[in-house]
């Protein structure tokens, strides 16, 4: 599974009720936002992209490189 959060707040209360805690960063989709790896029961692969942050294509971008 993949997602893609974009906002601080928003980012926080969906790490939140996903329960993630811990995570290993993968590669960068832009300067100060790189995928994140979740270990869980079913890996999921995350991104977690401030509102201040990415260019205007960033999202398309980002799913790109997980396909």
């Amino acid at each position: 599974a993949k997602l893609v959060v974009a906002g601080g707040e928003t980012s926080g209360a969906v790490a939140g009720a996903l329960g993630l805690k811990f995570m290993d960063t993968g590669p960068e989709i832009e300067p100060g936002v790189p995928w994140m790896i979740a270990h869980r029961e079913e890996p999921l692969v995350i991104a977690f992209k401030s509102g201040n942050f990415g260019s205007r294509d960033f999202f398309t971008r980002a799913l790109e490189m997980v396909v």
